[in-house]
């Protein structure tokens, strides 16, 4: 199969004793392309996923601040990622939004930030990638505000809102991407989503080394297990499991710029 994983976070340190294995692993399971998530443990380390991008051709990456570590941010930190949004793997940004389940930052920053970092990614010409947590109604009225005149779209990550808000994110450009909690048997409604979506918006993802799909619950997440997002996407949908892995990743080679040219750096408004 052509399998892409469209998020994944392959620095982190749950990785760190088997990291090379687990890619290995991956295109064992056929999976050519992984897009590594750049947030890394916070601003203290902004480039976290680059290197694994630079050291194999076949992964990508983005640049970003999680809204957990809102509260952290500088325009130091800003300028930095503006900068880091040059490098020609970088094809993304986030993933950023807001996050009300956990309220790791104050909301009124959260929302500071995000629209921060949609200043800056409209600069760089790059997509973002979004999280969302009990916050969909901001942050859908956020992305309509500030960010849909840019026409660059994104990917709401990890989509787990109903089929309404989904096709508002089609409304704004965006691919709605659906991970291992697809997999889990209480999650019909998500798979109810998953089957009235258009073919040619879905992506499939792990969040590795999070929610690992239910043959594998309660593990360690790794992108070779996106295979089984495939297999329960292709249930639903009444489709051959190859014309899913095919569809999905098509979709991600047309949508993300994976050759990029140099630009200048963005300025930072503070």
């Amino acid at each position: 199969m052509d399998l892409i994983d469209s998020h994944a976070h392959i620095d982190f340190p749950q990785f760190a004793d088997d990291r090379e294995a687990m890619l290995e692993r991956a295109r064992a399971a056929g999976v050519f392309t992984i897009l590594a998530i750049g947030t890394g443990p916070g601003p203290e380390k902004l480039d976290a996923a680059l290197p694994y991008a630079e050291a194999h051709d076949w992964i990508y990456t983005t640049v970003g601040i999680h809204p957990h570590e809102a509260k952290e941010v500088t325009p130091a930190h800003l300028e930095t990622l503006a900068k880091l949004a040059q490098h020609p793997k970088v094809v993304a940004w986030g993933e950023i939004g807001l996050d009300y389940f956990y309220d790791h930052s104050p909301r009124d920053i959260q929302e500071r930030v995000f629209r921060q970092q949609m200043e800056l990614a409209h600069a760089a010409k790059l997509p973002i990638i979004i999280h969302c947590r009990d916050a969909w109604s901001d942050c859908l009225r956020l992305l309509e505000e500030v960010w849909k005149p840019t026409g660059l779209g994104g990917v709401l990550h990890c989509f787990t809102s109903t089929l309404e808000d989904a096709r508002r994110g089609l409304d704004l450009g965006f691919m709605i991407s659906f991970t291992g909690n697809l997999t889990y048997p209480k999650m019909q409604n998500l798979r109810d989503v998953a089957k009235a979506l258009p073919l040619q918006n879905i992506l499939i993802e792990t969040d590795s080394p999070y929610l690992a799909p239910q043959p594998y619950r309660g593990k360690r997440n790794e992108p070779a297990y996106v295979a089984e997002v495939a297999q329960v996407l292709a249930n639903v949908r009444n489709l051959p499991v190859e014309e899913v892995a095919q569809a999905t990743s098509g979709n991600f080679r047309r949508f993300f710029p994976l050759t990029r040219s140099g630009t200048a750096p963005p300025a930072v408004s503070r």
